[in-house]
């Protein structure tokens, strides 16, 4: 089977096939939404705890103004700087553990050390005093408790002030018993801030699709906007992912290099638009193919109607529905040769690639009839190409009358933008809902050193400053999508304070409301409140990811959260100052014993 046939048996795939097997310990993510949301949509003004979602006159968080253009449309501004609506879910234990928490991450010697550290502790105290040190400090600040119990409380009061949950599930048990192939030796290292698979065998990867089908039916049961997270390389054999973007990157590459042939290179790509006959004379001369046969290519899709064909039209020819066989070759960008673009799996490939197709299907049709949207996760730039070409599959099959499936772009890529304007131009031209999820970018340093290692460009933005502008022009074209048809949907992932206002900013003079929810936003649990909650009680859709697990299994995201967090920390002082003046106005108030309610 070719590649020419993986996109087409995405539609195919069954869940008949797929036999289900008890829930073994994993990765766990579900949602819960809002309550205020639902409360501002249904036309109510709803306060909760004198915090008002709507009305600016009774507190000082939000602010709205009449649109002088439109008095149907009211502006919005957050106050981040009101620390006593900022922080009002949080007791005084809850400040000064963060402020621990985030002083002892700008510690090198502690950040660099931690699991080292961690483990001495364990030994000197024992694992029950241990566990205690672990909840009053890191385990308390970044994780919600041990199992689904004991993270209700901390959830209802999240909701209560308006901020939903994204559940995540800790168990470092399956990494260990993923044992990484030589080609993925690089696989695990240096990443920090995301977790990574390695393919055991089938029956690991139906487990961890278990694991997302209840995920899928948890966030279901607890709101009715949740969301649900999987990443691909939990339900297939990596290899597949990896060979199939190869093939992707080589299309892309081809088409480049036919651009510049025809003097357009340096262009956005949706401004690339190749000259149909000199298209087909280039083709002809490179040995591609022969003249009809090249002929046939265009004609039998119906393309170059125009004269031109754009990368769109290009990435079209790689299905089911063209007459390019297997056989194709292509030039080598680096060598020159021609060489095949597609090759045949064997038959036990062939047979892993089915199943990893039908576990990504049967996750669609669970989210959809559980009415729970689904968030595919951005990974590494090898695997990425073919991750995204598989979301894009599912959101032409599943996003026909809302958005059920959201990609991840990871803006920290030179080619971030690209990917957002093409996917966007093949939805409006498709008539399908555009959903993403903005998210800077978690495997930076592995990145880089593997590009430098093999010898190929560094992928990434050349700095942190670039990183932003690509985020916000990625971020801003997607909301101009929004205003334009109302048929995309945007989670701003950050914890950029700068970012969200940014996106608040274009959504007044959008005239976008909050209560449309088409622009979400999202921060980690134990980070950047002064940002979430101040959102949450404006009445926008804001989610915290929460993770849980026991505390021996969480111990490798705590460290991942103490390397985050020391760069993050050492960048900006704000938490911790505003953090630190809350403290003192409620000791100076003789909120000694400050306790939430709602």
């Amino acid at each position: 089977m070719s590649y020419n046939k993986v996109v087409p048996a995405l539609v195919k795939s069954s869940s008949d096939n797929i036999k289900r097997i008890c829930l073994s310990h994993g990765r766990f993510r579900s949602t819960v939404a809002s309550t205020q949301r639902d409360e501002v949509e249904g036309g109510k003004e709803k306060q909760v705890d004198e915090c008002t979602v709507v009305k600016a006159a009774q507190a000082d968080l939000i602010i709205q103004s009449k649109n002088t253009t439109d008095a149907q449309t009211q502006k919005i501004e957050i106050d981040f700087d009101n620390t006593h609506e900022a922080y009002k879910s949080k007791d005084n234990i809850e400040l000064l553990r963060s402020l621990l928490v985030f002083k002892l991450c700008t510690f090198d010697f502690l950040v660099d050390k931690n699991k080292e550290l961690m483990d001495l502790s364990k030994k000197v105290f024992g694992q029950r005093l241990f566990e205690r040190l672990m909840k009053m400090t890191f385990y308390g600040q970044f994780v919600a408790g041990e199992d689904h119990n004991s993270i209700k409380p901390l959830i209802h009061k999240n909701q209560a002030f308006g901020v939903g949950s994204v559940l995540d599930y800790i168990v470092s048990a399956i990494l260990k018993k993923y044992k990484a192939h030589r080609q993925f030796g690089d696989r695990r290292g240096g990443v920090i801030s995301a977790r990574t698979y390695f393919y055991a065998d089938e029956a690991k990867c139906d487990n961890q699709m278990e694991t997302f089908l209840n995920c899928i039916k948890a966030s279901g049961g607890a709101s009715v906007d949740g969301f649900s997270a999987i990443k691909m390389t939990a339900l297939g054999r990596p290899q597949f992912l990896l060979q199939f973007s190869e093939v992707l990157v080589k299309w892309r590459r081809f088409f480049i290099l036919l651009a510049a042939q025809q003097g357009k290179s340096g262009m956005d790509a949706l401004e690339q638009k190749l000259e149909l006959e000199q298209l087909k004379e280039s083709l002809t001369k490179l040995g591609v193919g022969n003249k009809d046969d090249i002929e046939n290519w265009f004609t039998g899709e119906k393309l170059g109607s125009s004269g031109t064909i754009d990368l769109l039209d290009w990435n079209s020819l790689i299905n089911d529905r063209t007459s390019i066989s297997n056989l194709l070759v292509i030039p080598n960008v680096e060598t020159g040769q021609l060489e095949p673009l597609l090759r045949k799996f064997t038959v036990e490939e062939e047979k892993q690639m089915k199943r990893m197709l039908q576990r990504v299907d049967v996750l669609a049709k669970h989210a959809v009839e559980n009415g729970v949207r689904l968030m595919v996760d951005a990974e590494q730039t090898y695997f990425q190409p073919a991750i995204s070409r598989l979301t894009l599959e599912m959101q032409r099959i599943f996003n026909r009358e809302k958005p059920i499936i959201f990609n991840t772009y990871q803006c920290y890529l030179k080619e971030a933008y690209d990917n957002v304007s093409v996917d966007v131009e093949l939805s409006r031209r498709e008539g399908w809902y555009f959903g993403a999820k903005l998210v800077r970018g978690a495997y930076m340093y592995q990145e880089r050193s593997r590009a430098e290692e093999i010898g190929y460009e560094d992928p990434i933005n050349p700095d942190y400053e670039a990183t932003n502008r690509m985020y916000h022009k990625c971020l801003e074209f997607v909301l101009e999508e929004i205003d334009h048809n109302r048929k995309a949907n945007v989670m701003v992932a950050s914890h950029n304070e700068d970012t969200v206002k940014f996106t608040l900013e274009k959504m007044n003079q959008m005239g976008l409301s909050p209560t449309e929810n088409k622009v979400y936003f999202g921060q980690l649990l134990g980070m950047c409140d002064q940002i979430s909650f101040p959102l949450g009680q404006a009445g926008f859709p804001v989610y915290k990811y929460v993770p849980y697990g026991p505390v021996n299994e969480v111990i490798p995201y705590l460290s991942r959260r103490a390397l985050e967090n020391r760069g993050f920390m050492k960048g900006s002082q704000r938490e911790r100052s505003l953090l630190w003046m809350e403290l003192k106005r409620r000791l100076l108030s003789g909120q000694i014993l400050y306790k939430p309610v709602y």
